[in-house]
C-alpha cells in the first residue's frame, strides 16, 4: 500500500546515531528477549522492528496457530523489512488503513514526549484479522516505541498481537502504563502535526496555488515556501503535494 511508503519515508530516515556510528548490539539483544518474552508469557505474536537496519524479528506464541500459522511456538523469524507482511495481509483492509493512520498519529505523539517519558506509553488498537479458517476475529494490537540510546529518534517498534480483551474500550487508544490514563489520539492531536504556517501553505497548495504565488500572498520568500513544503512532506510521510493534501484531509488537518 502507498501509505507504507509514506511511513517508511519517516521511520527509516530518522537521526538515530551519529554519522559513522552504530547502535549497541547488547541493547538490541535486550529488546529481542523482551519481544520473545511477550510471545512466551502471553502466547502472543510479537514483532520487533529495527528502524535503523530495516529488519524485523518475529516471535511466535500459541496465538499464531489461531491465525493459521504453523510456526513452532518459541521460534524466531527474521524479516528484511520493518513490515510484517504475513500479518498485515490478514488484517481487514479498513482496519489496516486506520492502523497506519493511528501509527502516524502515535509516532508524532511520541516524538513530542520527553525522551525519558516515552517508555510510559503504548498504543492499543482493535483490529479484525483472519483466523486459520478465513474468518475475521477481533485482535488486540499493542505498539511500543523504543528511543535511540544516543539520539532523539525512535529506534525500535514492538508490535504485540493477542486476542481482543473486552476491557479495552474504543477502537484505538494510547495507554500510559505508569498512571493507567487512557486517551484517544483524535483530530485535536492531528492539528499538532503541522505548524500553523505549514497548514496555511498546504491549504493554499490544495487550492492549486504555485509556490511563487504563495510567497507573494504570505509576504515570504519562495525559498521559505519550498522549505515549508519539504517539511510538510516529511511530517506527513508522503512524496508529493497531492498525497500531502489527501493525508491531511484524512487526518482532519484541512
Amino acid at each position: 500500500m502507498d501509505i507504507v511508503d509514506k511511513l517508511n519515508s519517516r521511520f527509516l530516515t530518522q537521526s538515530l546515531v551519529p554519522q559513522g556510528d552504530g547502535l549497541p548490539a547488547e541493547e538490541l539483544e535486550k529488546y529481542k528477549k523482551i519481544a520473545s518474552g511477550y510471545a512466551e508469557m502471553e502466547n502472543a505474536v510479537a514483532v520487533l522492528s529495527d528502524m535503523h537496519t530495516n529488519i524485523s524479528y518475529v516471535y511466535y506464541g500459541h496465538f499464531a496457530q489461531t491465525l493459521g500459522w504453523k510456526q513452532v511456538p518459541g521460534t524466531e523469524d527474521r524479516i528484511d523489512s520493518i513490515w510484517e507482511e504475513a500479518i498485515l495481509k490478514q488484517i481487514h483492509p479498513d482496519d489496516l488503513r486506520e492502523k497506519y493512520l493511528q501509527e502516524l498519529r502515535f509516532f508524532h505523539f511520541m516524538r513530542r514526549q520527553p525522551k525519558m517519558k516515552r517508555a510510559d506509553f503504548y498504543l492499543a488498537s482493535k483490529l479484525r484479522m483472519k483466523d486459520g479458517a478465513g474468518n475475521y476475529q477481533f485482535v488486540l494490537h499493542r505498539l511500543f516505541y523504543v528511543s535511540s540510546p544516543v539520539e532523539n529518534g525512535l529506534w525500535l517498534a514492538l508490535c504485540v498481537y493477542t486476542p481482543w480483551l473486552p476491557m479495552f474500550s474504543g477502537k484505538s487508544v494510547v495507554v500510559n502504563s505508569v498512571t493507567g490514563e487512557v486517551m484517544e489520539l483524535a483530530r485535536r492531536h492531528d492539528s499538532q502535526i503541522l505548524s500553523y504556517r505549514e497548514t496555511q501553505i498546504l491549504r493554499l497548495i490544495a487550492k492549486g496555488m504555485m509556490s511563487k504565488d504563495i510567497a507573494i500572498l504570505l509576504s515570504i520568500s519562495i525559498n521559505t515556501v519550498s522549505r515549508h513544503r519539504q517539511e510538510i512532506l516529511r511530517k506527513l510521510q508522503v512524496k508529493s503535494s497531492i498525497e500531502a493534501c489527501r493525508v491531511a484531509k484524512e487526518l482532519g488537518i484541512m
